[in-house]
């Protein structure tokens, strides 16, 4: 199928909100779902990525080059383990290196928070030379994630009431950091940059994950941040937030998001007629193709009406951008995956 315009110009029609000659359609999934769909179509991922005609950014990342770091252990000290879950495997956190202190004081007089200088931006360059057809994503941030590994799940939650100091200071370092690690990129390759991932979990299957003064207090202000960097640069905020968010939606317009992901329609507040009606003026809308039913469970046919779905609903007008909401599980049959960019590419010009 001839197609006039190269995956970077898509996207950057779609959001600047511009006509582009398709929806464009990007992928995530678990290395797991990715070898068995190039099973199915007997290729490398590089030939899948042809045929189905995908279009995925870019990723780039400074290189470490800091303080040599034991195996499997982040720069966080966070040390992981496999985990098998029957059809693939996670690494997960076995240790918790600020778990055991009680006050800013003692984690400032015990601990050494990564320096930016451990990270070295220069080949960055070069690892873009003869890509200018891709869309590229650099940057951004997700702290919360990371303060969680660092305290335990249960005490990052319980600090939120009981130790609001250590949540901002710890939130602050690692703010800084990503702050830093962004605008060196920014710096680097100067204009290159389109899409940054400011990301944070705030929603889970029925509701927020946390109320919504906790969200005002200890996120919003370092993502905003993150956002004025990023538009100051010249490219695009992307927002990641799983689950039923919508509460918090006009506050994340409010402090700069451009693009909502995952968008689980399937999430209580989440039907996409609403989101569509209610800020489809103001955001693009990446994802939607349900991950937990439609995707693993579902029919060739059901995939194909969900995308038929997601394209009339989220797409009218413009202002989406296919995919599942959240990576593929290796339990989704290849068959699936195809029938859902097939669906794409056949519903999806504009």
């Amino acid at each position: 199928m001839r197609e006039d315009m190269t995956s970077r110009e898509r996207w950057l029609a779609v959001l600047r909100r511009q006509t582009p000659d398709r929806i464009p359609m990007d992928y995530w999934a678990t290395p797991e779902a990715t070898e068995r769909l190039c099973r199915h179509l007997g290729c490398d991922f590089e030939e899948a990525q042809r045929r189905l005609h995908l279009d995925i950014p870019l990723t780039v990342s400074p290189r470490y080059v800091g303080p040599p770091l034991p195996e499997h252990t982040d720069v966080f000290g966070v040390r992981t383990r496999p985990v098998d879950y029957g059809t693939g495997i996670y690494w997960e956190a076995e240790n918790h290196p600020l778990a055991d202190f009680s006050s800013v004081a003692e984690i400032a007089a015990n601990y050494v928070w990564p320096n930016p200088d451990w990270w070295d931006y220069s080949h960055l360059p070069e690892d873009i030379r003869g890509k200018e057809d891709r869309i590229i994503r650099g940057g951004g941030s997700e702290p919360m994630l990371t303060y969680k590994q660092l305290r335990g799940e249960t005490q990052a939650f319980l600090d939120l009431l009981t130790n609001p100091e250590i949540v901002h200071y710890c939130l602050g370092k690692l703010f800084d950091l990503a702050y830093q690690n962004t605008l060196r990129i920014f710096e680097t390759i100067p204009g290159a940059v389109a899409i940054t991932y400011v990301a944070e979990d705030l929603g889970g299957q029925s509701g927020l994950m946390y109320s919504p003064e906790q969200i005002h207090e200890y996120l919003l202000p370092g993502m905003k941040r993150m956002m004025d960097l990023t538009r100051q640069h010249g490219s695009h905020v992307f927002v990641h937030s799983d689950g039923a968010v919508r509460d918090i939606i006009p506050a994340l317009i409010d402090i700069g998001m451009e693009v909502l992901n995952p968008v689980q329609w399937v999430c209580p507040g989440m039907e996409r007629e609403g989101l569509k009606r209610d800020f489809g003026d103001r955001i693009i809308f990446h994802g939607a193709v349900d991950n937990q039913r439609t995707l693993p469970f579902g029919s060739v046919d059901d995939v194909r009406r969900e995308v038929e779905d997601n394209i009339r609903i989220l797409g009218a007008g413009g202002g989406y951008i296919l995919c599942p909401c959240h990576n593929i599980q290796a339990v989704t049959p290849p068959e699936n995956i195809v029938a859902m960019y097939e669906a794409g590419l056949a519903l999806g010009r504009c």
